[in-house]
């Protein structure tokens, strides 16, 4: 089962733009060549899918589509990264996607 924790700063940040759209983590394998290969990537979007779940947080709520779980960790961290204004996933044994951007869709 996969759990996120949120920073504070994260919370701030996610909070000031998110509106009432839901917080979506995706694996993006576009232009990666191989289904296998992508990024994970933070979105906002206004309606979830069927097969979104929604994940364990310590505050905002974050779906993920269920058939992506396979490409994270069961414990990961969503921070942001200083000067960048970007974020950062990271789990205890590697840093998944260093700097990650919140974009809508």
């Amino acid at each position: 089962m996969v759990k996120i924790t949120i920073t504070e700063r994260a919370i701030e940040q996610i909070r000031r733009v998110r509106g009432n759209k839901h917080v979506k983590l995706t694996y993006d394998t576009d232009d990666c060549g191989c289904a296998v290969n992508g990024v994970p990537m933070l979105l906002l979007v206004n309606q979830l899918d069927e097969h979104d779940v929604e994940i364990e947080t310590n505050d905002i709520p974050v779906w993920m589509e269920k058939h992506r779980l396979i490409f994270f960790d069961e414990q990961m961290t969503i921070d942001v990264v200083d000067g960048a204004g970007c974020f950062q996933l990271k789990s205890p044994n590697q840093i998944l996607n260093a700097r990650m951007s919140l974009m809508e869709r």
